[in-house]
Formats: C-alpha cells, structure tokens, sequence
C-alpha cells in the first residue's frame, strides 16, 4: 500500500533517519514514537508529501488516496464549513467544481452537455451524490450542529475548527490517513468518538500522539524511531512500553538462562492477550494478539526521567475546604456553588468542558486570583506544590539551570551545587545541560524543570494544571507512575486519558451551575448514565 524506500533526512551534521525501509499495510494502524526530535513530525510531512527528504523515496499504491489532518487551523477561513471537508477529497471535489462551473455558463454547448456526461460517470463512481450528506454526518457526529454547515470557516472558535479538519481528514474514506497529534483540543466525547471509529476504520492508518489511551484504543502496530531507523511492532502502546521494560530488565540479568528468559517472556504475552481479549479492540478489526511473537521483544534506549514526589511531612486529617466559591470571566459564569471538602489521601480530578473555569480554580486556590464570591481554607498541616498551565513567568530571566533551581532551595544543603545538579540530573539534566540558560528551553524542558522545583519542595498536596503538555510519552509514563505511588493528596486537572483513569479516585466537575462530586474513576464517571444526564443539565 505504502511504502518508504532508502529514506534519508539530515539538517546540517544532524541524522535523523538514515536509509529507512518501512512498509505500512492496510487495515493496520501505525503509532509512531520516537523522543522529542526523533523525527516524528518530519517522517509525517514526509509521506505525505509536504517535506523534500535528502534521499530515498516514498511511494504510494496506485489509485489508492492519502488523506493528511491539517495543522494550519486558519487554513481554511475563506471557505464553508461543508465545503471545508469536502475539498478532503481533492479529486472529488474537483469534479464537483468542474461540474458546477459548466453548469452556470450562460452559453452552455453540446460540448459541454457531453463533458458534464463524462462528469457525472465519474462523480457517481465516487459516490459524489452522496457526498453532502455524507459530509453533513461527519460533522455532526464531531459535534458541529447543522445550522453552522454553512458558515465561514473563520467564524468558528478553535476547537470547532479543529473538529472540522478532522471530518475533513476522515471525508471520503481515505486509502491512508495520516494523523499529527488528533486529539490536541478534542473533548472527552469527541476523543471517543475518533477511538471507535478509527478502530473500525478498514484501511491504513499512520499515528502521531502523546495520548497514550488513544494509542492503546487505535493502534495495531507500534512504529518506534530510534538511532535514525523506524521498525515496526505489532500490538499497542502499552504493549510496546512493558515489552521494551522486561527486555531491558532481562538484558541486565546476564546471568539468567534462554530458558528462563523464554518462558518469562511468553507469560507475559499469554497475560497481554488475555487482557486484550476483554478489551473491545477483541472484537473490532484489530486483532494484534495473533502477530505478538517473542523474537520482536526488544530493548528501547529511551530515557525515563527519575520522577519521585515525596513528602516533607505528613498532612493531617483536613486538606482543603472550599464553600460556595464562584467566578466569572467578563461576565461569563465560569463555574458556581462549588461546594468541596478535600480528604487526606484523595487524588481528585477537577474536570469541566471549559479549560478556563479549573485554570481559574487553580489560580484562586493558590490566591493568584480573587474568587466572585465564597471561601476555602487549606489545612494547617499542609504544603502544596502547584505546576501552572502557564508557566513561562517562571523562566525570565537569564540563568543556568543550576542557579534557576537553587532559587527554590530551603536550606543550605539544598543550594549546594551537588545536591542541585542530582535533582536536574534525575530530570535528564546533566552534566553540560544543566547549564543551559532557563529562558532559551523547550516547552518540555521547562516542565521538567517545574517538576524538579516540585519534587524539591517536598510538599504533601500537588496541584497539577495540564501536567502532561509539551511532554514525551517517556515523561509522561514515568509522571504518571510517580503520582501513582505518591502518598499524599493530588488535584489535577489534564486532558491525558490514562493519566485521569489511573491516578484518580475521585472526580470534581465545575460548571456554570454548581459541581458534580463523586468518588469514581474517571471512566466509571464518565459512563454513568445518570451523570451523563445530570451533566447534561449542568451546562445547559
């Protein structure tokens, strides 16, 4: 179907992929991984053909048709939101054009009548008579009512136009369907809706995302970048990551036998299926389990930051009291009656349709903002550790990471360079980089640097605005492992899937109308009926 042949990519002494031969078959779903900077991005914009590689070559099956989600939001201004997603078929719609052209002429020929013959044959082999409404059914299963149809695509707030793009991505059934990052800006409902459709989506599908449950719901295959080569892996992420630890951990055990390493192995396996069985990619068109085999169990060389929150004292039995608290943004009501008394020991997560509202929530308890009306109170016995949506207040000013860190030491010991250098390094951080200046750093950067001042604080309450953005999966992971084993209290607040299902124990949604707390996951929340038609109510 497609295939990638002798691909070479270098910028100035940098390889990033060095004669990479890639086949990518139908009915499979590829998920590419690979560190920040691997090439990610640039492979995607490669085989789609938006990049020039130094050598090799790409090649796509003819007659078959590639569609690409688009990253540029604004794109597509000057355009209909219907016409939008039909110019996802760029062929189809050409025809449409041509057709619709002919038939406005004011001196309409027998040359034209016979062209507009020839048209309809082709338009009709495409399903071009139901193309509107087949448009009109994406849209509206993302969520784009029927009324905005019509509209100019520069009259939509962001996050419609970004369920636009991805109907127009999905429009006409596309051969191969490459996707960078899909979910960013989606919704909880929206990202489910994309799971299950792609996990019945019969051709072949080429992956970026950092949302490891979307990987873990789509994916067929693993595509792992690693030293300026792609292979291939079947199974999902979860698959990959565990697999790569037990390789890793077996390579350390020089000692063992093949045997032992053998059967080890195929036990775990044997439990990776039987998990997957349950699971409702069992009964989709993704049936990895019967490619699983025990020769592609591989070491990765990734690099696992040392993320280890732990607590300067033990709180006492009362965490956070909160009564009647509400706020507005220029007279809009962002949530209200928020009643919430926080227990030891809870890891909550604050949910609602608008990021604004917990943004606010967290600036407020953290008394950066001043609340509309109501009260809350921490416990005596309690220090919080707060990580920002926004944090780029912290980064100003010009200085080495060494001396950006030893701002928020406590004591002597801490401010020693030594004991500085072994919190960044546990961040990745070492040796020539923790000198780097902190105002020339990543996004990713900077928040791994946020989490070295947390873990340095020692605090028994973390609060956590969006922790995962700008992170590698690599991060992410481990984070999200970190906060697992934490004994203390957590608020958090993310779009990440897995990191809300496994982390918390307890769900607080704000709206407009009040709040909705439960102890619950995330997803048992999220499913309940009843809540879905409390919710409904909410934000009504």
């Amino acid at each position: 179907m497609l295939s990638v042949n002798n691909l070479s990519v270098q910028f100035g002494k940098r390889v990033l992929f060095d004669e990479v031969n890639v086949t990518f078959a139908p009915g499979n779903c590829y998920g590419i991984i690979g560190a920040n900077g691997a090439g990610k991005s640039t492979f995607l914009k490669i085989i789609a053909g938006k990049q020039e590689a130094n050598s090799g070559s790409v090649h796509l099956e003819p007659g078959k048709r590639l569609s690409v989600l688009e990253q540029n939001h604004n794109a597509y201004d000057a355009y209909p939101v219907l016409e939008t997603v039909l110019r996802g078929n760029k062929e189809l719609f050409a025809v449409k054009n041509e057709m619709d052209t002919i038939y406005a002429k004011e001196d309409f020929s027998d040359a034209d009548g016979d062209r507009v013959g020839e048209l309809q044959i082709i338009f009709e082999e495409m399903n071009g008579w139901n193309a509107d409404s087949d448009a009109a059914a994406l849209l509206s299963n993302l969520d784009i009512p029927e009324h905005l149809h019509y509209t100019e695509m520069k009259d939509l707030d962001g996050k419609q136009k970004v369920r636009v793009l991805l109907a127009q991505s999905l429009f006409g059934n596309p051969d191969v369907l490459i996707m960078d990052e899909p979910t960013n800006d989606l919704d909880y409902e929206t990202i489910l809706w994309l799971e299950n459709f792609l996990a019945h989506y019969d051709n072949t599908v080429i992956v970026v995302s950092h949302d490891r449950h979307f990987l873990d719901a789509v994916c067929t295959h693993i595509s792992d970048i690693d030293f300026g080569k792609i292979n291939h892996y079947s199974g999902n992420y979860t698959f990959w990551y565990e697999s790569s630890q037990l390789a890793a951990r077996q390579r350390a055990q020089q000692n063992k036998k093949a045997e032992e390493k053998k059967k080890e192995l195929q036990e775990f396996i044997s439990r990776f299926s039987a998990n997957v069985a349950k699971s409702k990619q069992a009964t989709s068109r993704k049936k990895m389990i019967e490619k699983l085999n025990i020769e592609e169990i591989r070491p990765s060389s990734r690099r696992y930051p040392a993320i280890i929150f732990e607590q300067e004292r033990e709180a006492g039995d009362q965490i956070l009291n909160i009564e009647n608290l509400a706020y507005s943004l220029d007279g809009e009501v962002l949530f209200d009656k928020v009643h919430f008394n926080m227990a030891k020991g809870d890891k909550t997560i604050v949910y609602s349709k608008d990021a604004r509202a917990v943004s606010a929530f967290y600036e407020i308890i953290n008394h950066n903002i001043q609340a509309d009306s109501g009260q809350f109170e921490w416990g005596v016995t309690t220090t919080q550790s707060y990580l920002p949506l926004d944090n780029s207040a912290f980064f100003d000013n010009k200085m080495s990471l060494v001396d950006w860190l030893r701002q928020y030491a406590q004591t002597e010991e801490e401010r020693e360079e030594v004991f500085i250098r072994g919190f960044l390094g546990k961040m990745l951080f070492s040796g020539e980089e923790a000198l780097k200046e902190s105002n020339v750093l990543s996004g990713g950067e900077k928040v791994r640097c946020m989490l070295s001042r947390m873990m340095m604080a020692r605090a028994n309450v973390l609060l956590l605005d969006e922790p995962t953005n700008h992170l590698d999966l690599e991060s992410i992971t481990a984070f999200n492992n970190a906060l697992k084993n934490f004994k203390g209290s957590v608020l958090c607040t993310t779009h990440d899937h897995a990191f809300a299902q496994t982390v918390g124990n307890r769900i607080l949604e704000l709206t407009p109308k009040g709040v909705i707390d439960r102890y619950s996951t995330f997803d048992e929340y999220m499913s309940d009926p009843k809540i879905k038609e409390l919710r409904s109510t909410m934000y009504a």
